[in-house]
């Protein structure tokens, strides 16, 4: 049997709702780059098809996209790199964030007159996109003057939201908002983190991304603390258990040396199913409604795991991350983040929808 995600597409919505009780005032763009973070992104957007635009990083994102939502306002977050591009953001209908002045000068030389809506990204402090906040002013004159451009939002992007007591995001809410002050269009700075921390940054527009699949967006904690429901459960099967002597080791490395005799187990899942490959001994997994360690490296096609004082026997489901075992609990011990584990899951994985 394969290995298989199963897709709560139920918790995907309860999560969008969430959303709405936080910033209650804010319109949502859910982010579903990445291929919905790895949950699919076609089933993703049927799920979340209450959200009032959806958005992704690439332009072939966005045409994967549209073949499935054929009405739903798309950001695309990324911009432009290529002025022939252009024509395809049209047809699509896309709505384009905009963060340097070349990207300005390609609307401005466009022969195509339509309704483009523009995001503005402004560089509050994330240093990665974003332009200068003192060409502003100018750069929103000449989209107005753009025959290209139809609506105008400003944008930005917090660095350190996921930490609470960080004082660097009250600083690019607050630069945000002076820069912006006196041109009157909607705004948009809040991530999950900004939304489920920093009511003040709600705006007009909010963009959730980790916590709509369950994810708890801070450092610390796990999506039941915000009343967030985890998506994705990722299972597996035990293929058998043995049973060895106190001083034996398990696994490439001998990394794990056996304290006494003992049962383990071993399930058929690796990095070539994207189970983290630096996930420690010690990392949980769940078996029989029990939590029980990783033992030894992870390999390509297995782990193996500490039955002691259970029982369980061959074929048995193992969960890997999800119902019952949080993703941010497996991603701390894998030294990584859970963005990065629910992304990586590969084709060898069966996903289900229900």
């Amino acid at each position: 049997m394969r290995n298989c995600a199963h897709i709560n597409l139920s918790a995907l919505s309860h999560n969008l709702q969430r959303v709405r009780q936080l910033a209650s005032n804010a319109s949502v763009v859910a982010v579903i780059k990445a291929n919905a973070y790895g949950h699919g992104m076609t089933e993703a957007a049927e799920a979340l098809k209450d959200a009032d635009a959806f958005a992704v990083a690439t332009l072939e994102e966005a045409q994967w996209l549209r073949q499935s939502v054929p009405d739903k306002n798309i950001l695309l977050l990324q911009g432009l790199n290529k002025k022939t591009d252009l024509h395809i953001v049209f047809d699509l209908g896309l709505d384009l964030v905009v963060h340097t002045e070349a990207q300005i000068a390609m609307l401005e030389s466009t022969a195509t007159e339509g309704s483009l809506n523009v995001w503005l990204k402004i560089d509050t402090g994330m240093h990665r996109l974003g332009v200068n906040p003192e060409n502003v002013a100018e750069f929103y004159s000449r989209l107005q003057q753009s025959k290209a451009v139809n609506q105008i939002r400003f944008m930005s992007h917090f660095a350190n939201a996921d930490d609470i007591a960080d004082t660097k995001t009250a600083q690019q809410l607050q630069l945000f908002l002076q820069i912006t002050s006196a041109m009157s269009t909607e705004k948009s700075i809040a991530n999950s983190a900004g939304i489920c921390g920093v009511t003040d940054s709600h705006l007009d527009w909010v963009r959730p991304g980790i916590m709509l699949y369950g994810v708890n967006p801070f450092k610390q904690g796990i999506g039941a603390d915000l009343d967030l429901q985890p998506v994705m459960t990722f299972r597996s099967r035990l293929l058998c258990v043995q049973h060895f002597k106190a001083g034996d080791t398990i696994g490439y490395g001998s990394t794990w040396v056996c304290p006494e005799d003992m049962p383990v187990g071993v399930v058929s899942v690796g990095y070539g199913d994207g189970y983290p490959r630096h996930a420690r001994s010690g990392t949980p997994v769940l078996i029989n409604d029990r939590k029980v360690p990783l033992l030894g490296r992870v390999s390509m096609d297995m782990i193996s795991i500490d039955l002691r004082g259970i029982t369980a026997s061959a074929g048995d489901e193992v969960v890997l991350w999800g119902d019952g075992l949080p993703v941010e609990e497996v991603a701390a011990s894998a030294d990584t983040i859970a963005y990065e584990l629910l992304c990586k899951l590969t084709r060898r994985v069966q996903f289900e929808y229900r």
